[in-house]
């Protein structure tokens, strides 16, 4: 689906990177699955909600801790990406599309709902009640990012300004390490428990950064 209230207007649609997505985007180290399961969350027969599921990351690498997951996302493409290596490994995992807007689910049927790589794009005075709704009592929201750290990395820093250079609109550039953000409208309906940042050492191969660049919404999703 083409998206286009981001980078001033260029549109985008993850479906065009699909491939790329499901082949070089599964890169969260275990860390960032453990600071998660820290939390107490995403196990022992909870029920989780992955909103912006993408080609499913989060709900096949936490499946094995015993939580039954749901997976949603806006493209087709990326679902029908998330079935097929769902379906490869024998994993139990319901995915559909749909805009995070228009996903609905009965009142408390989710222990927890996860919004990784995805919290920017969501309309949140419809998405904020909404969650709240569906999420049991005692039930959390969890959000998560992230990302590379182009002034600390020198290959980071190039990869960004080659992608600028033909895609000037594109806004994903100059991170830093910062307290993920949270957009106003939840705290009406939830309360902040934890809010932790950390830097974590990820390898890359040649083949494997340029895949992920490739994979990057200011290239693949909008130049392709």
């Amino acid at each position: 689906m083409i998206i286009k209230d981001i980078d001033k207007g260029k549109d985008f649609d993850w479906g065009k990177t699909s491939k790329d997505y499901a082949k070089y985007r599964d890169i969260y180290p275990q860390e960032f699955y453990d600071y998660i399961l820290n939390l107490g969350l995403c196990k022992d027969g909870q029920k989780v909600l992955d909103i912006g599921t993408g080609t499913g990351v989060l709900p096949r690498n936490m499946y094995k801790y015993g939580a039954t997951w749901v997976g949603t996302d806006i493209a087709e493409n990326q679902i029908e990406q998330a079935k097929a290596l769902t379906n490869e490994v024998g994993m139990d995992i319901e995915f559909f599309a749909s805009k995070a807007e228009d996903v609905s689910f009965p009142d408390r049927t989710f222990d927890v709902i996860t919004a990784c790589q995805c919290i920017w794009y969501l309309n949140h005075e419809v998405t904020a009640p909404q969650f709240a709704k569906m999420l049991k009592p005692g039930g959390h929201f969890l959000i998560l990012y992230m990302g590379w750290l182009p002034y600390e990395d020198d290959i980071a820093g190039k990869s960004e300004e080659i992608i600028l250079k033909y895609n000037p609109v594109w806004n994903a550039y100059g991170d830093t390490v910062h307290p993920v953000w949270v957009p106003d409208q939840y705290i009406e309906y939830f309360n902040l428990l934890s809010q932790k940042e950390f830097r974590v050492d990820i390898p890359f191969t040649r083949e494997s950064w340029h895949g992920r660049m490739r994979a990057c919404r200011g290239v693949g999703a909008s130049m392709s």
